[in-house]
């Protein structure tokens, strides 16, 4: 008799602020852009890249997936559920290492202008998956993929 896989799921809320010197606008497009967004969102740029489609309106679909040579794909997959431009956007997505599912989340990423910019909060209220992933590890990769939206919105800028 073969032993079943042990089952659980953990469940965890955090939340990140950041505040980027670009207004509420640009910071909107660098989410709802598919070529501004695959300026930041992503693996590392040594990973293969795979499937990347994106559906930016509510009920769409968004795909982003990849992974390291030879190693397991990365899938990222989000449906859309709330899009007020400029202000506020609800996704909810899951991940998957190869055929895995390693978590399931819902995200909601609000903008507010500042005197000098944008403040951006963004929170994840999650469920983590057979112990693949943790709390801490997704919330230190988003901190992580917020510092590169920071890099690509100072290079838009720059380019400006």
């Amino acid at each position: 008799m073969t032993d079943a896989p042990q089952r659980s799921a953990t469940h965890a809320t955090f939340s990140i602020d950041r505040d980027y010197p670009v207004s509420p606008a640009r910071v909107f497009k660098a989410f709802a852009d598919p070529k501004a967004k695959a300026q930041w969102f992503g693996g590392p740029p040594e990973w293969d890249q795979g499937e990347r489609s994106m559906e930016f309106r509510i009920g769409g679909r968004e795909v982003n997936a990849g992974g390291p040579p030879g190693g397991q794909t990365h899938r990222f997959e989000a449906i859309y559920w709330d899009i007020v431009p400029n202000e506020r956007i609800i996704y909810s997505y899951d991940l998957c290492l190869d055929d895995r599912r390693i978590s399931v989340s819902v995200t909601t990423i609000e903008l507010k202008p500042t005197a000098t910019g944008t403040h951006l909060t963004f929170t994840e209220q999650g469920a983590y998956l057979d112990g693949w992933d943790h709390p801490e590890m997704r919330e230190e990769g988003t901190r992580d993929l917020l510092d590169k939206l920071g890099d690509a919105l100072a290079r838009s800028v720059a380019d400006a």
